[in-house]
């Protein structure tokens, strides 16, 4: 199966189950090339059966093909919690896009997509999952669970987030985090998936809230989400341009070359500021780039998911 045609074959998320699984079934097909190979084994729906075992779960048809006994992954216990976060305030859905596709993909699109991949890979391991969708308001809050009905319902609040973005909508993401930080119960694996804008107060806030988490004995991986293209590298062409900060509504009419050059390296500066403190505070710090393949988003949760014990 040509899973990269499959998936550019697909017309926005009217599938996001779908996609999320093809996106993840291309990515374990590539650890078997790549230094995570060994990861893949944790894949398989099949484990040898060991003397000493239930014989419950062998596999009795794979036996009569194979002569060799097999248990069934699946019906392993849930052994992690994860509780994924999603920032949907007016930033994140820029650019604006009419659909979406595996190639054409705005921060939030992204997010909801890296977001449902993740899922995917803790189903295949029957881990559990929750989910926190956040704004100018608290959207949505869900614990975790294992069961199907509970993964088709996160999917389809995912699948919301795009469909309906409010305008204007400044988010305290600090203040969701001390909320989210008061729900989580038991000790989980946090995801967080934001673009990182809010000022230098709430910056400082921001890093209090995550700290919440980690008081509470959760591992917090930050996935800064961001168009490279137009928000790092202020791709735009040298006409008069309005640059409107959609939060607020506020603009300022210029043209992209004269500014270029310092708004990079204002840029560069903000990145490798947020990676020192969140080194700082012992948080898993990755770039997620939205024109790039989810495969580092991926990787991070399988190395992440390996180290928490």
């Amino acid at each position: 199966m040509d899973i990269e045609k499959e998936i550019n074959e697909i017309v926005g998320f009217k599938n996001l189950e779908l996609l999320a699984k093809q996106v993840v079934e291309g990515f374990i097909s590539g650890l078997h090339k790549s230094p995570f190979h060994g990861f893949s084994a944790e894949f398989a729906e099949h484990k040898i059966y060991n003397n000493g075992e239930s014989t419950k779960h062998i596999d009795w048809k794979l036996f009569a093909k194979t002569d060799k006994l097999y248990t069934k992954r699946y019906e392993e216990e849930t052994n992690l919690r994860c509780h994924l976060i999603v920032d949907n305030s007016s930033s994140m859905h820029y650019p604006k896009l009419k659909q979406f596709n595996i190639n054409s993909l705005n921060k939030i699109a992204f997010s909801v997509l890296a977001s449902a991949a993740i899922m995917n890979l803790m189903k295949r391991q029957r881990d559990a999952v929750g989910l926190s969708i956040y704004s100018d308001e608290y959207e949505f809050y869900a614990s975790e669970k294992g069961s199907e009905r509970h993964h088709q319902m996160l999917l389809q609040k995912l699948n919301e987030a795009l469909l309906s973005p409010k305008e204007k909508a400044q988010t305290k993401t600090y203040e969701h985090l001390h909320l989210i930080a008061e729900k989580l119960k038991r000790r989980s694996l946090v995801f967080l998936f934001t673009d990182m804008f809010q000022n230098g107060t709430e910056e400082e806030k921001l890093f209090e809230a995550l700290q919440h988490l980690k008081y509470n004995k959760h591992e917090v991986i930050l996935f800064h989400t961001f168009d490279k293209k137009r928000e790092v590298n202020f791709d735009f062409s040298n006409r008069p341009k309005r640059f409107v900060d959609v939060e607020t509504g506020e603009y300022v009419n210029l043209y992209a070359e004269n500014i270029k050059e310092q708004y990079e390296e204002a840029v560069q500066n903000y990145f490798k500021e947020l990676e020192l403190r969140c080194a700082q505070y012992r948080i898993k710090y990755v770039l997620a780039d939205t024109n790039e393949s989810f495969n580092k988003i991926l990787t991070t949760y399988l190395v992440e998911r390996q180290k928490f014990g």
